[in-house]
């Protein structure tokens, strides 16, 4: 294939995949917590013959994809009332027990299963620094302080544990809002909690759909691109063709 046509080649695929991640950006604009993704790409170079009228090597330069950087930049705080919503003011991250072992997550969209214990929309348990939190119905009115303490009108229930990680970039995304890592987990410095709040996405969606109409209009202009190489390609065979041998 000429040259031409695969560093264009190249170049949609990497327009391609940042629209996906706009896409998925767009689509979690309500999502609590969710922090919005870029896609990074590297330039490669690669030596190739010369063409006709080319002397020496000649330099080509693709496009790559080197992964999704994510903005760990907080949302803003939205008050809700819902006395089982729970917002992280600093870096932190509420710790999640599920079949494949704790996750992470700051979506503190949480509530009560049948069994009185506090979990995420998927049921799985919410841990405190004891283990599960659990709530009876003697326990009235439950009020948790910045500081994750949880209460009723009987005293203390337990202790939301809050954590954080040396290197938060690392974490990877695990479905439903979660987060795993081998990292090991330290408790969170000087992140408070707040009750009857959630933390919004950090999406901004006008500005997503202007990244969006850049990056259509960079397809377009590369698919120009590529249909005149086409056309130019045609034009040199049918010139070739009409010459008599």
């Amino acid at each position: 294939m000429d040259n031409t046509l695969l560093i264009a080649l190249s170049h949609q695929i990497a327009s391609y995949r940042t629209m996906d991640v706009i896409a998925n950006n767009l689509a979690n604009v309500s999502t609590p917590a969710f922090k919005r993704e870029s896609v990074k790409f590297e330039e490669v170079m690669t030596q190739v013959p010369p063409s006709e009228g080319e002397t020496g090597p000649q330099t080509v330069s693709f496009v790559k994809d080197a992964g999704v950087v994510r903005d760990l930049n907080e949302g803003r705080i939205e008050t809700t009332n819902a006395p089982f919503d729970l917002a992280v003011n600093g870096k932190g991250y509420f710790v999640v027990q599920t079949a494949g072992g704790d996750r992470y997550t700051r979506n503190g969209h949480f509530g009560l299963d049948a069994q009185g214990r506090l979990v995420t929309g998927d049921g799985d348990p919410v841990m405190g620094d004891g283990g599960e939190i659990d709530v009876n119905p003697d326990d009235g009115d439950i009020h948790i302080a910045q500081d994750g303490t949880v209460s009723g009108k009987l005293g203390q229930i337990g202790k939301l544990r809050l954590v954080d990680f040396a290197d938060d970039t690392a974490l990877a995304k695990d479905g439903s809002s979660l987060y795993s890592t081998a990292q090991s987990p330290t408790d969170a410095s000087g992140a408070t909690i707040h009750q009857g709040a959630l933390e919004a996405s950090n999406v901004q969606p006008v500005l997503e759909i202007s990244h969006m109409l850049e990056v259509m209009r960079a397809y377009e202009a590369t698919a120009n691109l590529t249909q005149s190489q086409e056309n130019l390609q045609m034009q040199a065979i049918d010139k070739l063709g009409s010459v008599e041998s």
